[in-house]
């Protein structure tokens, strides 16, 4: 079965490597823009990277995040797409925030402000959980 034009083994992967990505990022505690992940599964994955000229393509990014988060949550209880925003912006794209509601982690309907604090405390928690487990290795 096909969604977005990738097959099952693609979204796999590219959901694989995306995660292995943004915990790298989180470990460094940078954040990451939404062209940096496209242009790094593109070259880890070696396939077509997401056009974001087209909304179909806006739209399977965000699918592939909502998998991401999905397959890491359980282990973290944090939303590690919380890393990625928009080039040029300080802020996380609206699906992060819908995403949140859905899995009960941010109050439907939150402020502006209780998103951004959501967001700040997601990215801080993320920095913390991967550097404690990067030191916890290395000293083994």
């Amino acid at each position: 079965m096909s969604m977005y034009g990738r097959d099952v083994d693609e979204w796999d992967q590219l959901t694989e490597v995306g995660l292995e990505f943004l915990i790298e990022r989180a470990r460094l505690r940078k954040v990451t823009s939404y062209t940096e992940l496209n242009a790094a599964l593109a070259r880890r994955v070696k396939v077509r990277s997401f056009d974001f000229e087209r909304a179909d393509e806006r739209a399977a990014m965000g699918h592939l995040l909502g998998r991401i988060v999905k397959r890491n949550l359980p282990a973290t209880g944090l939303m590690i797409s919380a890393l990625v925003h928009y080039l040029d912006a300080n802020d996380a794209g609206s699906g992060f925030y819908k995403l949140a509601e859905q899995l009960g982690l941010l109050k439907r309907g939150a402020s502006q402000r209780a998103k951004e604090k959501f967001w700040i405390n997601q990215i801080n928690a993320l920095y913390d959980h991967y550097t404690q487990i990067s030191s916890a290795a290395g000293q083994s």
